[in-house]
């Protein structure tokens, strides 16, 4: 029988240690700051362990391993080119938004040439096999298991000299020697180190599906993204709209590049053209702006939509959908106080069409016009895209990648960009500058 490592509780804010679990710390008082360790045993306190084996940068460099492609290519771009062997990639994302149905994709695509294992702690073998036939995934060389021992899960893959790895997913795993039920700290933690040794020893490309809190940070330790080699976010609504992968951590690539795919029958499918499907179904109206968004190096033609009516309740509602709502108030009150539009007794809603979620400050301006239109009734002038940064003195600021905004624009049949100055270098042909919000709205707005 396996004997048991040994088990201590360290408080978070105190660093002190106990051998039991209570919900105070007796040192400082804090209540639920002890966090389940696993300690070092004590002969190897002694020993001092083994000695290691170094060898040189050279010789390690020598050896060349090829990467493995997902046979998706906008993925293989967010990864960096593909999954390097011995990597440990975390893919974390709403429930329901695809990470089951992306791996399965890529396990079919892998396992094309390498042998792949696909270990699920969710669902039972034939509910995995119910999604693979939806997919068709038939894969000979992709292999399925079902367990939540991460004891087994590292034997697995030392011993199953496999390719690649898929583990769905790491909360549901839990390590024999710590007593705390999966899903705690201690057990996400030491799960992902023991599963994610055994991978790097075996050279196995290893990915590990990861849940997301109610406030869509990744569940567990922050230690958990320190831990692995990259770090992928799925995201986009649930029932429909783009999904867009992308990679907050890269050992092995940059973090600039942004896959759109859409779900479709056989599972989530690589968008050819967003900005011409986000545009679509577009109506020219108040209210009505396209934003040329920047999505890691890719351009983006959103729509941003923006209505404007007299309030009913004591105090306006600010409503914001696909763009920080504290955002949106902070452009509303610089507003109110560089214009001439008075918005203290009106209803403002934000939405940005397509499932997009927008954090670049460079759709203020865009933004700031959709306000202004709706609350006047206007139109922009021109078939223009409208992007730039607004500070609170109205100003419009400078904002990165313009040329591949304008480029993008062009592409799409549009005649202006509306945005901010250019500070040194040629000026784009289809730029009209502007270099505060109150001349835009004057310059740029005009009834249909």
């Amino acid at each position: 029988m396996m004997k048991k490592l040994g088990v201590r509780y360290v408080c978070s804010v105190c660093g002190n240690v106990t051998s039991t679990w209570t919900g105070r710390c007796s040192n400082c008082g804090e209540w639920n700051s002890l966090e389940e360790q696993v300690s070092t045993s004590e002969t190897a306190a002694k020993t001092g362990g083994d000695m290691l084996k170094a060898v040189s940068v050279a010789e390690a460099a020598a050896t060349k391993v090829p990467r493995l492609g997902s046979g998706i290519a906008d993925v293989d771009a967010v990864l960096g080119g593909g999954l390097v062997a011995g990597s440990v990639v975390l893919l974390a994302g709403p429930p329901g938004v695809g990470k089951s149905t992306l791996l399965l994709q890529v396990a079919h695509n892998v396992a094309a040439k390498n042998k792949v294992l696909y270990v699920s702690g969710e669902e039972s073998a034939r509910q995995v096999a119910m999604r693979a036939e939806r997919l068709g995934v038939t894969a000979k060389n992709l292999q399925l298991a079902i367990s939540t021992v991460a004891n087994d899960v590292a034997t697995t893959i030392s011993r199953g000299n496999f390719n690649a790895v898929i583990i769905d997913s790491i909360q549901t795993m839990a390590v024999n020697e710590i007593s705390s039920s999966a899903g705690t700290v201690s057990q996400i933690t030491n799960a992902t180190r023991l599963i994610g040794a055994a991978a790097k020893t075996a050279n196995t490309a290893l990915i590990l599906v990861g849940h997301v809190t109610k406030e869509g940070s990744i569940a567990g330790p922050k230690v958990l993204e320190h831990m692995v080699d990259t770090v992928l976010q799925l995201e986009g609504e649930t029932y429909g709209g783009f999904k867009l992968l992308r990679a907050t951590k890269n050992r092995y690539g940059a973090t600039t590049e942004t896959a759109i795919l859409e779900m479709a029958e056989k599972g989530l499918m690589p968008v050819a053209n967003p900005s011409a499907a986000l545009l679509a179904e577009r109506q020219v109206t108040d209210g009505s702006v396209v934003h040329a968004a920047m999505e890691g190096s890719r351009p983006l033609l959103v729509e941003i939509q923006a209505l404007v009516n007299p309030t009913s309740y004591g105090y306006p509602k600010r409503t914001a959908s696909g763009i920080d709502l504290n955002r949106v108030n902070l452009l509303i009150a610089m507003l109110e106080r560089r214009t001439k539009l008075k918005l203290t007794d009106k209803d403002v809603y934000v939405n940005v069409v397509g499932g997009i979620r927008l954090s670049e400050p460079a759709a203020d301006l865009a933004v700031c016009m959709a306000i202004g239109s709706a609350a006047k009734g206007l139109q922009l002038k021109k078939n223009a895209v409208v992007f730039g940064e607004v500070g609170l003195s109205g100003e419009v600021r400078h904002v990165s990648y313009l040329e591949k905004r304008i480029a993008e624009a062009k592409k799409l049949g549009f005649k202006a960009a509306i945005g901010p100055r250019v500070l040194s270098g040629k000026k784009p042909p289809l730029l009209q500058s502007v270099t505060d919000v109150r001349s835009a709205l004057n310059s740029y707005l005009e009834k249909d």
